[in-house]
């Protein structure tokens, strides 16, 4: 009886200490995941709420740094490079922070990404962009800190940041056109090499219509004509011996092992050195 009483204590014991209590976050994180045109955007940031305070001017002071939320760094991610403020901006991750006035709001976007809040040392050089954001007073409060995306179009974006009474904007600008006008152009001059390498090795490895298979490779093989890729000649050479024309194979594999051997790639040469052999031109 008393093990068996141990036993229960110690089951107790190890269930009080592994046990945690879960609670609402007092700053609950958010992230945010939006399209603008064919660029990628995310948004991640804490919420605080005003719990009766004054915010601007007081619990975030005029003239002063703020890391735009709650936590960790308020973290906005492009997929592409964007303009924003007029501003260039690399396509990758930046922390957003706000340098709040009474009638606009300095919006930094830092390289740096790891902070919890504002950096311990300021590095101007950090700073990607900086961009003057206008403000609104609005008729209501704006509670908790909400920042989103406003006047969506297929070229554009604002970043928008509510508070208190406050309403601020950010426009960005993403390449649509030119991202369009790649694609269309891309399509409209047909299939690429790799398109036509990919399909004609799919063919062979399958074992599956070998005349398209050697019309694909052939015309991958003619697209980089100037610039030879010994690893096309190689599956050039596989094709046509695999559908019977081994003439055509040997001069594949000899080309291939010409450009195998000057790029110093030992497997090509070797695997080229075997298939000569075997088709008895070696």
């Amino acid at each position: 009886m008393k093990k068996l009483l141990l036993f229960a204590f110690t089951l107790a014991l190890m269930f009080s200490v592994n046990a945690q209590i879960e609670t609402p976050q007092p700053s609950p994180m958010t992230t945010i995941e939006q399209k603008v045109g064919l660029t990628d955007v995310t948004l991640e940031y804490s919420r605080p709420s005003m719990k009766g305070r004054t915010i601007f001017g007081d619990l975030v002071p005029y003239g002063k740094m703020w890391r735009a939320g709650a936590n960790k760094n308020t973290i906005i991610t492009f997929s592409d490079d964007v303009i924003i403020g007029g501003n260039a901006l690399k396509a990758g991750s930046y922390a957003i922070y706000i340098s709040p006035n009474a009638e606009s709001w300095d919006v930094n976007f830092y390289t740096e990404t790891n902070n919890w809040g504002t950096p311990l040392d300021w590095d101007e050089s950090k700073v990607a962009a900086k961009v003057s954001a206008k403000i609104y007073e609005m008729p209501m409060n704006g509670a908790p800190w909400t920042i989103g995306f406003d006047d969506l179009t297929n070229s554009s974006a604002n970043i928008g940041f509510i508070w208190e009474k406050t309403y601020a904007t950010v426009a960005f600008e993403v390449p649509t056109a030119t991202k369009v006008a790649a694609s269309i152009n891309q399509v409209m001059s047909g299939p690429s090499a790799n398109d036509y390498y990919a399909a004609a090795v799919y063919n062979l490895s399958e074992g599956k219509d070998l005349d398209k298979a050697m019309m694909w490779i052939d015309k991958a093989v003619e697209m980089t004509d100037e610039q030879p890729r010994f690893w096309y000649l190689r599956q050039q050479s596989l094709i046509h011996a695999a559908n019977g024309d081994k003439k055509g194979a040997i001069a594949a594999a000899k080309k291939s092992l010409e450009g195998a051997t000057a790029a110093g790639n030992a497997d090509y040469v070797k695997m080229n050195e075997n298939s000569l052999k075997e088709w008895g031109a070696m």
